[in-house]
């Protein structure tokens, strides 16, 4: 991709994340490898709604700038991914409301509800917080970039990422949009997960047609208890506690019936858009 046209799809994809709500004010950034190593990526204190083509950073794999224009100060997790990604090539970083609810209560976004999801995304991990802007932050997503598409950090937000900016926006769209039923089913009394044997046939699928290649079988961790499939690095990619938690396991949420119809209310006018 030539640098005018990363710009351009870097406005457009900032534009939806406002127009739905993921961003709001100055929040999340968006960046573009180029052919050449180059990077190009949303400017430090912008809306995204707001934002121009010329706004737009450039800067080296290290970070340097290559341009007049300040990049991101969260531009080191995107260089980070790049670095342990060599097949990711756009980022999207974003606090979409219901996947934040996740990541603010400490849950990843790892239970078999959607086949949809198996198939495109896989599990959702969480890694722990760190002091956004800071390598706190990166050191905690670090074990998890290599065999995941997009993860939650706790107390902060969302990252996706991809072949291009616009798988890196779709697995974002994705997490938003499983999160959001995640949470009103558990309201409608919870949500049946898969069964196993399901879960391996679309695992299966997603390999031969492509989706998602063995790599991603660490995803499974989150999915499958006992299973026949095995991870390439024979590596768990998070802690106990974290595979674990879920809006549908050991932890309940209350809400008061005004809560409740708020949250509703939301999740309607959400669905407008």
């Amino acid at each position: 991709m030539d640098e005018q046209t990363a710009r351009r799809e870097i406005v457009r994809v900032g534009q939806l994340m406002y127009e739905r709500s993921y961003v709001v004010s100055s929040d999340g950034n968006v960046s573009v490898r180029l052919d050449d190593g180059r990077v190009v990526t949303t400017p430090t204190m912008t809306c995204k709604g707001r934002m121009t083509e010329e706004a737009c950073a450039v800067t080296d794999m290290e970070g340097k700038p290559l341009s007049d224009r300040k990049p991101s100060s969260e531009l080191a997790m995107h260089l980070l991914i790049y670095q342990e990604r060599p097949d990711v090539r756009a980022v999207c970083h974003a606090h979409p409301p219901h996947g934040t609810a996740f990541a603010v209560a400490g849950l990843a976004i790892d239970q078999p509800i959607l086949s949809e999801v198996i198939l495109t995304l896989g599990c959702v991990p969480l890694a722990e917080y760190g002091t956004p802007s800071t390598k706190e932050l990166t050191e905690a997503m670090r074990p998890l970039v290599k065999h995941h598409n997009a993860l939650l950090m706790a107390n902060h937000g969302a990252v996706a990422y991809g072949a291009d900016i616009w798988q890196a926006f779709d697995r974002l769209e994705t997490l938003e949009h499983t999160a959001r039923i995640a949470i009103l089913s558990r309201l409608l009394g919870g949500s049946r997960n898969l069964p196993t044997d399901a879960i391996e046939k679309l695992i299966n699928v997603r390999e031969a047609a492509g989706y998602l290649n063995e790599e991603a079988r660490c995803q499974t961790c989150g999915y499958l208890h006992e299973t026949e499939l095995t991870c390439p690095t024979g590596e768990r990619t998070v802690s106990g506690n974290q595979a674990r938690a879920s809006v549908n396991g050991a932890g309940k949420i209350a809400l008061t019936r005004d809560e409740l119809m708020e949250l509703l209310s939301q999740a309607a006018q959400l669905g407008k858009i």
